[in-house]
């Protein structure tokens, strides 16, 4: 009676704390799909959470399990409006059975999480915020620039019409497919002229996938882990463009982290995400990589033997950026496919937004080392792709656990900026960005064009006459993007309309924020130091 599937039984009720129902008989019902109050680990609130699975493992008589036939039942959980990183297996005294609700019924089509909390970003380009620890992928730390007041204590006059400027969003938008339809935010008025919308609406567009390339897209490029594991219909082929854009429903097998530790040089982490690594990995307590080629093994003896064959001290490519202790290697993903490949499943324990293509020909990717006597340790890396017709110049970009806080991801950031500059165009990070990230971008932007505009007004030849200025006068001189620029200008509440112009207003107290954030940029990228030069990809004899 004990051992029987929860999935034989004719009829579910619609909750399992009716009186007749005792705690092994509650045990039995509550399977994937339902959705019940879990403690938390570090205190005692309790938090709605999914079941995505449950296990059971046996217990022996020795450790007081009873007979041996008991076991213990495990519940893999996703709290609600929490990042999906923060799930994890609970045993059954965590859960309160008394306020358990049925499984929720998609929506035709909807595809995703039950809940809605996997923590994706979505179609405004956000996740869903992190209530618990925010550990930020990019490793940047907040901006600190707050709303302003309209006491001015600087204003730049800004010469350009904004009103016939495009919305602060890109086009993407426009994109169809159930996962958009909350997107289809009035486009016809500029969000400058709006003062009155929210923040959410007008900020980073969603994902841009389109739906037309979705459909032309061919079937013979590798995905992994393209069904789930209840034979679920398999996931869409890559997108032909190389974008490494989040366009996949979720799956059973992809919503659960499958590796529990990896071990990488001197750290032991813990992954947040799944990633498409090899089965047998899976089962093992730690996945050991090579800090030089990312290769993956399964035990530390192998790791010996593979580190006296390894020739590798640095990663594959060129060294573009060197810089005190700092290094930049440039690695194309078709004459180092390997490397690229390794690269792409350690990104994916870290990053869930994007999904995870094995044909990395496509891209360049920019690895990020701290360099000592051993070698060159990786810290992080940002790929873009080599033609890009939206003129993204960041498709994935992540900062190491070890390493974050440190200021290195704005140094990815702005590298990737130095390079836009060099190619003599502006560039935007690819779309949908994490909440994480998108605090990182918004954090950079900010200090970026506050710097600019105070540069501008210092040359300005009368300090009472404020210069003028346009959005594409900042584009072109910080390489960001046009509808960046005006959504962060926004977002910082610095544009006002006075007199029949608008008028940029620098406050004290954005100032004295800037300030603050800028004292603690410890590093930043000399350009004098970047031997680069950029190449014409669309001529396919460079590949």
């Amino acid at each position: 009676q004990q051992h029987q599937k929860p999935a034989q039984q004719p009829h579910l009720p619609t909750s399992v704390s009716t009186p007749s129902l005792g705690r092994s008989d509650s045990l039995l019902l509550l399977s994937e799909g339902f959705v019940a109050p879990v403690r938390l680990k570090n205190g005692g609130e309790y938090r709605l959470a999914e079941i995505l699975s449950r296990r059971e493992i046996p217990v022996s008589p020795s450790s007081g399990g009873g007979n041996a036939d008991s076991s213990l039942v495990m519940y893999y959980v996703h709290f609600e409006d929490f990042n999906k990183r923060l799930d994890e297996w609970v045993s059954a005294d965590r859960i309160d059975f008394t306020g358990v609700q049925p499984p929720r019924v998609r929506p035709p089509g909807s595809g995703g999480s039950v809940s809605g909390g996997g923590g994706i970003a979505g179609g405004n380009g956000m996740a869903n915020p992190v209530s618990g620890e925010r550990r930020s992928v990019l490793g940047a730390a907040e901006t600190g620039v707050g709303a302003t007041s309209t006491a001015a204590s600087s204003v730049v006059g800004v010469a350009d019409s904004v009103s016939n400027s495009r919305a602060g969003t890109p086009d993407s938008t426009a994109s169809g497919g159930p996962h958009h339809h909350h997107n289809h935010h009035q486009q016809h008025q500029h969000p400058l002229l709006n003062k009155k919308r929210p923040y959410s609406a007008i900020c980073l567009a969603d994902s841009g996938v389109d739906q037309s390339e979705d459909e032309a897209s061919a079937a013979s490029a590798a995905v992994v882990g393209t069904a789930s594991a209840n034979g679920g219909p398999p996931l869409p082929p890559p997108r032909q463009t190389g974008s490494m854009a989040h366009n996949h429903d979720d799956n059973k097998v992809m919503r659960m982290k499958n590796i529990e530790w990896i071990e990488l040089g001197r750290y032991r982490i813990k992954p947040w995400y799944f990633s498409p690594y090899p089965v047998e990995l899976t089962k093992v307590a730690c996945v050991y990589l090579c800090e030089f080629c990312l290769k993956y093994l399964k035990s530390d003896t192998c790791l010996r033997r593979h580190l006296t064959k390894c020739q590798l001290r640095h990663p594959p490519g060129n060294e573009i950026y060197r810089r005190q202790n700092l290094s930049f290697f440039e690695i194309d993903g078709r004459k180092n496919k390997a490397y690229s490949q390794h690269l792409c499943l350690l990104a994916k324990l870290f990053l869930d937004h994007k999904t995870l293509y094995y044909d990395t020909d496509p891209f360049l990717f920019y690895v990020l080392c701290e360099t000592d006597s051993v070698g060159c340790h990786i810290v992080g890396y940002f790929s873009k792709e080599k033609e890009s017709a939206e003129d993204f110049n960041v498709a994935c970009i992540l900062v190491l656990p070890p390493f974050q806080r440190k200021g290195y991801g704005k140094l990815l950031i702005e590298f990737s900026y130095e390079l836009s500059k060099l190619e003599g165009e502006t560039g935007s990070p690819e779309k949908p960005l994490s909440d994480l990230g998108l605090i990182s971008y918004r954090a950079y932007w900010s200090q970026t064009l506050i710097d600019a505009l105070l540069e501008i007004k210092r040359s300005a030849p009368n300090e009472n006459d404020p210069p003028s200025v346009t959005i594409n006068d900042l584009s072109e001189r910080t390489a960001i993007k046009r509808e960046d620029v005006i959504s962060t200008l926004q977002h910082l509440n610095l544009v006002h309309y006075y007199k029949g112009v608008y008028v940029i207003v620098l406050t004290k107290e954005a100032l004295d924020a800037h300030s603050r954030t800028q004292g603690k940029r410890r590093i930043r990228i000399d350009p004098k130091c970047l031997q680069w030069q950029g190449k014409d990809w669309s001529k396919r004899g460079r590949w």
